[in-house]
C-alpha cells in the first residue's frame, strides 16, 4: 500500500540523493547541492508556496515524491497549458519521480499516480481535472500516465524542465469521476 506525507526540510538530502540519479536526473534537471535543494523545495516545505511536495512511501519506505499543485496558483504554467489545450476551471496538475533506481520498471509509477490522483479527487473537492505535461521523448512517463488512466489530449511546445530536450510536450488528462447514479428500488 502507498502512503504518503508532506515533504519537510530532513528529507532534502534524500530528495538530493534521488535527483542526482541518472534516471531522475535526465528528467528533473535539479541541481543537488543543499543550497539548491533548500531553494528549489523549501519554500513548499515551509507551506511558503500553495503547492505541495509528497513523499510516496511503500511498506514505510519512501520512494518517490510527487509535486501536486492547481494551475491558478501559477499563471504561467497555467498559460503555457492553455497554448496547447482548454484548461478547465479546477485543473490540477503533477509532477512525479521515482527515487531508487532499483524502484524503475516495476509499474510503481503506475500505482503511484493512480494514489495520488484517488487523494486528490478525496482531498480538493474543487479539483475537477487533472492536466499532466510530459516531454514527448520520456516515453516511460507518458505510459506510466496511460496504465493510470490518463488520456493524451494534445501535443505542442513547452518549455522543458532540461535544456537538452526538444520543447515538444504531450498533455495527458484525466476528468474527476462522477459517482454513478444510485438506480431507484422497485418495491415488492
Amino acid at each position: 500500500m502507498i502512503t504518503w506525507r508532506m515533504l519537510v526540510p530532513a528529507d532534502f538530502p534524500l530528495l538530493a540523493q534521488w535527483l542526482s540519479h541518472p534516471h531522475v536526473a535526465r528528467w528533473w534537471n535539479h541541481e543537488t547541492s543543499p543550497d539548491a535543494v533548500e531553494r528549489d523545495f523549501g519554500p513548499t516545505a515551509r507551506g511558503d508556496e500553495p503547492a505541495e511536495d509528497l513523499l510516496a512511501h511503500l511498506d514505510g519506505v519512501p520512494f518517490g515524491l510527487v509535486q501536486r499543485s492547481r494551475l491558478t496558483d501559477y499563471p504561467e504554467y497555467l498559460g503555457e497549458f492553455a497554448k496547447v489545450v482548454d484548461v478547465p476551471e479546477g485543473a490540477v496538475t503533477i509532477d512525479y519521480l521515482i527515487g531508487p533506481a532499483d524502484h524503475v520498471g516495476r509499474g510503481l509509477g503506475t500505482r503511484m499516480i493512480r494514489s495520488i490522483l484517488a487523494r486528490t479527487w478525496r482531498e480538493w473537492p474543487d479539483a475537477t481535472v487533472v492536466l499532466v505535461a510530459v516531454v514527448a521523448a520520456n516515453p516511460a512517463s507518458w505510459r506510466a500516465l496511460e496504465k493510470a488512466g490518463l488520456h493524451r489530449i494534445g501535443s505542442g511546445p513547452m518549455t522543458p524542465d532540461n535544456p537538452a530536450d526538444d520543447p515538444l510536450h504531450h498533455i495527458y488528462r484525466i476528468d474527476r469521476p462522477t459517482a454513478a447514479p444510485r438506480q431507484p428500488v422497485e418495491p415488492d
